[in-house]
């Protein structure tokens, strides 16, 4: 198997691992957003705010320098792992601690109990962290495939349980738990590396050395991500925030197996052709364009038909995050430009430019936070947005110089898709007129939707759409020969 044959091949592993790990999640989300109140998920979505912000200690740094070094050994992978172990412990340790002020913050003593019992969910993250670097490396995507499906059925299992016996909160609390529990076991039983009895500090110095630029960008990246949750929780009600929340959910399940799919598999390709600039360009031109072409009818498609899909999957009661979904799709249309660029930067071993990136794109952002949060949570969602295009703007710049591959480049690159996306997108939205059930209205946008987009693409000879069909023709070929 060629390099390309394997890109693909383990392209379609991580999507396939995306797509059944999010359905099953988006299936059991649906049916636990029917049984619980919206405060309930105000609740959890503000404690999910500190665990990912711990997170990012975890799952940034060190393992991403795993995966760019070129020569990296058991002695730098025990060494990350030993590590981890520490650190993680450590910040479990603050957590609990740190509990009962954080409840006094948002004046919800309930919330001590369920931040100490998340946050396990940092030790377990810190035993996983380097298998999962160690599969990134390798190109294993399969492996990804059964540990995350196996772990996010399980945790379906009992959080629906847990819901209808009247848990209510905790039902969210364990259906994490579980679903990581379950995920870092398989992947420990499927994945053949184990960690040796050795350890160096100069190693992990070493590899601190690029990780530490990528793990500030990332904490930064979190943080700002974050503090809306926790401005919303703190000015607005838990309701606004489930409602504002639960928006960004539906288009991120989209996008997480798309994007997702193309981040893990990206880097460690660029990496291994980081002394070939011509070729680091082709790949990024190439995951713009094609994920461009699979992400902007989704997007579109899912914003125009977004009041009737709520009311019908989630009922009534959650109609006020239809706004905040559409905004999300505009914003989570542009993420191929976003990711693409950035995983050139980092595979060209720049992570001191993707520090400056992140610094300059949250002093933007903070700005406009700054102006908006005090007006609505609407307003802070428009202020987002904005924030999306001069976030466009800000991480193609540096490969301008270091690919010869700008901005106006990469959206001319887009363009058709972008156009084609939103005539589709007209003609679904009229469909919704025709006097019939609101289910047979969406079953009749879906499909077509999916039969305007395919029938243009073939009309204007889209590129993208031949590569696609040829690189599943040449993945299913070589299955079957092999």
């Amino acid at each position: 198997m060629d390099k390309k044959e394997k890109v693909v091949s383990n392209f379609i592993w991580r999507l396939m691992e995306r797509i059944g790990a999010q359905g099953v999640t988006f299936i059991v989300s649906i049916v636990l957003a029917r049984i619980l109140d919206t405060e309930v998920y105000g609740k959890i979505a503000l404690v999910t705010v500190f665990t990912t912000i711990m997170q990012v200690f975890v799952d940034s740094g060190m393992g991403n320098a795993l995966i760019q070094k070129k020569d990296a050994d058991d002695l730098d992978f025990s060494s990350v792992f030993y590590f981890n172990i520490f650190a993680c412990t450590v910040l479990y340790g603050l957590m609990f601690v740190a509990s009962p002020w954080i409840a006094a913050f948002y004046n919800m003593p309930e919330l001590t109990p369920i931040i100490r019992v998340l946050s396990l969910t940092l030790v377990i993250s810190g035993i996983k962290n380097v298998q999962q670097a160690y599969v990134s490396r390798n190109m294993l995507f399969k492996k990804f495939f059964f540990a995350t499906l196996g772990g996010t059925l399980g945790a379906a299992v009992v959080g629906i349980w847990m819901a209808y016996r009247g848990y209510g909160v905790w039902a969210l609390v364990a259906q994490n738990l579980f679903n990581l529990t379950m995920d870092t076991i398989i992947l420990w039983i499927t994945v053949k590396w184990r960690p040796k009895r050795m350890f160096s500090f100069e190693r992990l110095k070493s590899l601190f050395s690029f990780g530490w630029k990528l793990l500030a960008s990332s904490l930064i990246d979190t943080v700002y991500r974050d503090l809306r949750s926790l401005i919303i929780g703190k000015l607005y009600t838990p309701d606004d925030l489930a409602f504002y929340d639960r928006g960004r959910q539906f288009p991120n399940l989209i996008v997480t197996n798309i994007n997702t799919s193309i981040d893990s598999v990206l880097l460690p390709a660029m990496s291994d052709e980081q002394d070939n600039k011509e070729r680091v360009k082709a790949m990024t031109r190439r995951a713009i364009s094609t994920s461009s072409y699979l992400m902007w009818p989704l997007m579109v498609g899912l914003a125009v038909c977004a009041e009737p899909l709520v009311s019908i999957v989630l009922t009534d009661k959650w109609l006020p995050c239809v706004f905040f979904l559409r905004i999300y799709c505009i914003i989570y249309a542009f993420y191929p430009i976003h990711t693409a660029n950035l995983n050139a930067i980092k595979a060209m071993g720049r992570s001191d430019l993707f520090l400056i990136l992140e610094i300059a794109k949250k002093i933007v952002g903070l700005a406009t936070l700054l102006a908006t949060m005090w007006i609505s949570v609407e307003a802070m969602a428009y202020g987002l947005l904005f924030n999306s295009v001069a976030s466009q703007i800000i991480n193609s710049w540096p490969n301008k110089k270091l690919l010869n591959y700008g901005y106006r480049e990469q959206l001319k690159d887009i363009f058709p898709s972008i156009m084609l996306s939103l005539f589709m997108g007209v003609i679904v939205y009229f469909i919704q007129y025709i006097p019939m059930h609101r289910v047979l209205v969406l079953i009749c946008q879906f499909i077509c939707g999916v039969l305007v987009y395919y029938a243009g693409s073939k009309i204007l000879h889209m590129e993208m759409l031949e590569y696609i069909m040829e690189s599943a023709k040449k993945y299913i070929g070589g299955r079957n020969n092999g």
